[in-house]
């Protein structure tokens, strides 16, 4: 079972990775309201991440506050699992990203509002009621799509299919998350059946993020998100 620090710089980095996808969204969405939902989504996940690396921070000991650990921390020490840090691609796709994560998120989640640990258990407990959102707000979108046009079907099921071979990672043992995927499927099985699409396939999974062995996606976005730490160090704003 992995330490109160690993698993809070894992939560931490999830939420920090996929809140910083999603601001890449911001003006560029395909409506106003789309656009005003991803970003809250991503303000939320940043939020999440704030207090999960302010929690490892403190677990650690050596003086690094959730900054440091955000901003000052090369590729090889993120702990995010691969899902998050994947391109956006079209919106179906950052749909069905989000649609595969929050899902996840809202029971482990859950599950981390009654952990032992009062730490842990009060971000859980806060966290909870923002994911129940996001994952009702992609769910919905995923019916929207796949249920729609001849084209947004086709680009909901293209969306699930790059998707899908990254879902096994979020079940990982040493997180104590294995025992969620019973309920994630069901759940996940549910919207599809809604949406009349078919659960995807199961092919090899990809893994690795937990370890840091991380895809070529993640250094670029940490290249543009760490640019103002990195270029000028020590700043204060």
């Amino acid at each position: 079972m992995a330490s109160l620090f690993d698993h809070a710089i894992r939560l931490g980095d999830d939420a920090l990775i996929l809140g910083q996808r999603l601001s890449e969204w911001a003006g560029h969405a395909p409506m106003l309201e789309i656009d005003l939902a991803l970003s809250n989504i991503g303000l939320d996940l940043i939020g999440q991440a704030t207090h999960f690396l302010k929690l490892a921070g403190e677990e650690e000991g050596k003086g690094r506050d959730a900054d440091a650990l955000a901003f000052r921390r090369d590729v090889l020490d993120f702990r995010n699992c691969l899902l998050v840090e994947q391109p956006n691609g079209d919106f179906a796709q950052t749909i069905a990203r989000q649609f595969l994560f929050s899902n996840w998120q809202e029971l482990l989640m859950t599950e981390i509002a009654a952990a032992p640990a009062p730490a842990l258990s009060a971000i859980g407990a806060k966290a909870v009621k923002e994911v129940a959102y996001h994952a009702r707000y992609a769910s919905e979108w995923v019916v929207r799509l796949g249920d729609g046009t001849e084209e947004s079907r086709a680009r909901m099921v293209a969306g699930l299919d790059s998707m899908w071979r990254f879902v096994d990672e979020l079940f990982d043992p040493a997180d104590g998350a294995a025992s969620l995927r019973p309920a994630w499927d069901a759940r996940i099985a549910d919207t599809l059946h809604a949406a009349s699409l078919d659960v995807p396939k199961p092919r090899r999974a990809v893994t690795g993020g937990r370890r840091g062995h991380h895809s070529e996606h993640l250094g670029h976005l940490l290249t543009e998100m760490q640019f103002l730490q990195r270029a000028y160090p020590g700043v204060t704003w």
